[in-house]
């Protein structure tokens, strides 16, 4: 049995919820929290909702945070970890420019905080612990609020110059949608959740028909969630499946334009859209990216992401174990 000291705290900031986890010597999860990231105001208000649901995630495990032996976060928007700032996390309210993080956390839960990429720490949690064991290369997709990849090379991940696997910004159409990232024909553009909801706002006012803002509401939701896409397309909803099958072939040609340079051995779909719609369409995806593959009498393994919901925190939670080595 491990003492509490050896315990670490994991959280994933996503553009819809902050899920948390407290995580043992041996990855298992002994506590854990989720709560819906705040829409309105700023870093600082982001920052005492992470807070929070850590608190409440250690709570969950009979421990206060400030003996944990760190906290590791996932974040998206640019990392540096030495200053301990996120910088323009655009999915995130008002997060345009740079906040210090780190001082916010170890302030309000008076514990080490470690911060990495959202997508890389939980492609390395799938790596390590998850559908990628069998694996010495890989490439993770986790498709949620937006696209973000991370990559396993030689068993190692590879970062580049800190702005590597930034896959739902591969071009999938030249002068194509608007991608909230401000360029164009990003696959972010047709396969982001935000992306999708912006869309089906449009469709709406043009006179489109769909359940999908009716379903949001029913759930009380403000945002059509992957819940709210999952039961849409459960009722064969005109507009929710056409936007689908948008993203689906966008998904196909970026991942498997990905694949044609980095030849890696496997493929995880994750995130919150990956997740929630599950194995068929890890299949639909698979089916995609085939009349696009170079090698395409060889391809990689496409794999479903086996940790689920907790992976991201999972993985931020390993961050504290990578520090702690350094």
């Amino acid at each position: 049995m491990f003492g509490r000291m050896a315990y670490r705290g994991g959280i994933d900031l996503g553009g819809t919820k902050i899920q948390a986890a407290v995580v043992d010597d041996a990855g298992n999860v002994v506590g854990q929290a989720r709560n819906p990231t705040p829409t309105t105001g700023g870093p600082a208000d982001v920052a005492d909702e992470i807070a929070a649901t850590m608190r409440e995630a250690s709570a969950g495990a009979d421990v206060e945070t400030s003996s944990l032996a760190g906290i590791g976060v996932g974040s998206p928007g640019k990392i540096d970890n030495e200053a301990g700032t996120v910088t323009g996390a655009k999915n995130l309210p008002g997060w345009d420019g740079s906040f210090d993080l780190r001082a916010a956390l170890e302030h309000s839960c008076g514990a080490p905080v470690a911060i990495g990429n959202d997508v890389d720490v939980a492609t390395d949690a799938e790596f390590q612990l998850g559908s990628g064991r069998p694996y010495q290369s890989l490439l993770g997709v986790f498709w949620g609020t937006g696209v973000g990849g991370g990559i396993i090379l030689d068993g190692k991940p590879w970062l580049g110059r800190g702005a590597a696997a930034e896959i739902g910004h591969v071009c999938v159409r030249m002068g194509g949608a608007p991608c909230p990232c401000g360029r164009e024909g990003c696959m972010e553009a047709y396969a982001g959740r935000y992306a999708m909801e912006l869309r089906a706002r449009r469709e709406v006012e043009r006179g489109e028909k769909t359940m999908l803002f009716k379903i949001m509401e029913e759930r009380g939701r403000t945002r059509l969630t992957s819940g709210v896409w999952a039961r849409a397309l459960d009722r064969d909803d005109a507009l929710a499946q056409r936007l689908m099958e948008r993203a689906v072939r966008a998904l196909g040609a970026g991942v498997a334009s990905t694949l044609n340079v980095l030849d890696v051995e496997a493929v995880i779909i994750g995130g919150g859209l990956g997740l929630r719609l599950g194995q068929p369409y890890v299949e639909k995806i698979r089916e995609a990216m085939m009349p696009h593959l170079f090698a395409s009498e060889r391809p990689p393994a496409v794999e479903l992401a086996e940790l689920g919901d907790l992976g991201g925190a999972i993985g931020a939670s390993l961050l504290v174990k990578a520090t702690a080595a350094a």
